[in-house]
Formats: structure tokens, sequence, C-alpha cells
């Protein structure tokens, strides 16, 4: 099956559908908000299924090395792990105290193992928010601050090359990552979106060193060379595209999850997972490693 154009993917209507990978050659996202771990079928349109629901906020998952099934999640105000079977196991807190309420927001694992998970204050304020990295073994990092909403990061094949979103102000930045120690360098500015456009949320980097960006607000997906000027546009029928991943057959499949969360008079496709066929593939998904691993 050949998708052409956007096409629905799920009977669901999300509030939030955000974290999108493709782990195990399944689909996995969340319902943020309702912290809610749901599968979708990778091979055709079909009902979500919930894997995990949680009493905070779940805002992504990355597959942990050598431990299948299990996940390691930016939830709540921290990072904890949800094994195949049992209880979530709270790894680190990390804004539990911050002075305005705070919760963790998007994550991912970079190529090398490491798990970055961004927060934000629940009021949005400029500056309240941090990208967090977790080393394997290691204290967390607060890797990059004065954030509002961090989204991402995506990184490259290599896992030398990070872009990070930060939506409200619409500025998607790209970094330098040491191998080695994940520490940033050569902060860079790489997209600057005027206000029509959207804001950037959801990243992923496709086998090409291109980089997808959903456009919440913007009814749109784009896919930008590295040098930063736009290759495609993508319309959705959705408004508010939140969090995005490649995968399906030959991960050439654009998986998009959208949101109603917000919205006065959600359409008929607002908070459905799209699904669209493009020509480049993806890059497999990374896993953390294992907490407490070195």
């Amino acid at each position: 099956m050949e998708l052409t154009e956007p096409t629905v993917w799920s009977t669901d209507r999300l509030e939030l559908g955000e974290g999108l990978r493709w782990v195990d050659d399944r689909l996995v996202l969340v319902d943020l908000l309702a912290g809610r771990l749901l599968e979708a079928n990778g091979a055709g349109p079909a009902p979500l299924r919930e894997l995990r629901r949680l009493d905070v906020p779940l805002g992504a998952v990355a597959p942990v090395a050598d431990r299948p099934g299990d996940l390691l999640a930016a939830a709540g105000t921290g990072v904890s792990l949800l094994p195949v079977t049992g209880d979530p196991r709270p790894v680190v807190d990390l804004v539990g105290d911050a002075p305005e309420p705070t919760r963790m927001n998007d994550a991912v694992a970079d190529p090398h193992g490491r798990f970055w998970a961004g927060s934000m204050t629940y009021a949005g304020i400029p500056g309240g928010g941090t990208l967090y990295r977790l080393n394997p073994g290691a204290v967390p990092v607060p890797a990059v601050t004065g954030l509002t909403i961090p989204n991402g990061p995506a990184f490259d094949a290599t896992g030398t090359t990070m872009y990070l979103a930060d939506s409200p102000p619409g500025e998607v930045d790209r970094f330098t990552v040491d191998p080695g120690t994940g520490d940033l360098h050569g902060r860079e500015p790489f997209l600057r979106l005027a206000p029509a456009d959207g804001s950037p949320d959801g990243m992923a980097v496709d086998a090409a060193g291109h980089l997808w960006v959903a456009l919440w607000g913007g009814s749109a997906v784009r896919r930008y060379r590295p040098d930063g000027s736009l290759d495609r546009e993508i319309r959705l029928p959705a408004a508010q595209p939140a969090g995005i991943c490649l995968g399906g057959p030959g991960l050439r499949r654009l998986f998009i999850g959208t949101a109603r969360l917000g919205l006065t008079s959600p359409g008929p496709t607002d908070g459905a997972v799209l699904a669209v066929d493009v020509p480049v593939p993806g890059l497999p998904t990374a896993h953390a490693t294992a907490p407490g691993a070195d």
C-alpha cells in the first residue's frame, strides 16, 4: 500500500498526540497530558491500543538497549523506566522542585545511548524550560537552559549533530555534539519561522541528513536541507501536528501525531494519527542505555 497523500491512520482522536517512535516494527506514541502510552498498527489504519496509563503526563519514550520491551520515559517531573511487565520505576526527578509548576515534555535517545529530555512550565513561561542530558551512570546535566517549550531534540545518524526546537519563538537551533561525552558546542540558528508558519514541534532526521519538522498550528510538516533551505512541504488535514517519526516499510512512512488541545472547534481529523510515504527513508530508532549501566 503506497500512501501518496496524508492518510488517517487511527480511529482515535488524541488530546495531544506526541512522542512518535518506530520501535520493534511498531509505532509507539503518547497522548501526553493523559499519560497514555499507545501502540499503532504499522501495516494499516486501525484503532490505537493502550499499553499503559500513567497518573502523570507522559512526554515521550525510548527503547532500552538489550532489554526488549522496556522503555525509558520522560514522565511527570523526571525520568522513569517502564518495564515490559510491572510498575514504572522512577530513575531521577529533574524538575519536581522547580519554582513554577513544571513537567517533562519531549525526549529521545541519541545513537550513543544517552537520553535527552526537555522540561517546560505548565504556564509556558519564557526561559522556564531546560533540555537535560542523561549519560549512562552519570548525574543528569542541564545541557541547554533558558528555553520556553523545548521539542526534539533530533540527531543525525552519527549522533554528532543535534537539532533542538523552542516552539513559542519559532526557533530551531543546531549543535555539534561530542560523541564521547555528549557535550554541546557551536550552537547556531538553523530555522527562524514566522508565526504564520506555525511553531516547530516534533522533528526527525532522515537518512540523507535532512530535517523533518512538524508545524504546530501550521497544518503542515516540512523537510529542510542541511543548509536550512526548504526542500518540501506536506499540507495536512489537521491544524496541530505535534510529533513525527519515519517508520513502516523501509522506514519510508512518515507518521504524524496531531492534537485537539486548545481547539475550540476541532475538525474531524484533528487529534488523529496521519501517515504518508516519502522517498527518503528515516534512521533506525536509537536505544537508551539501561539506567545504572556504564
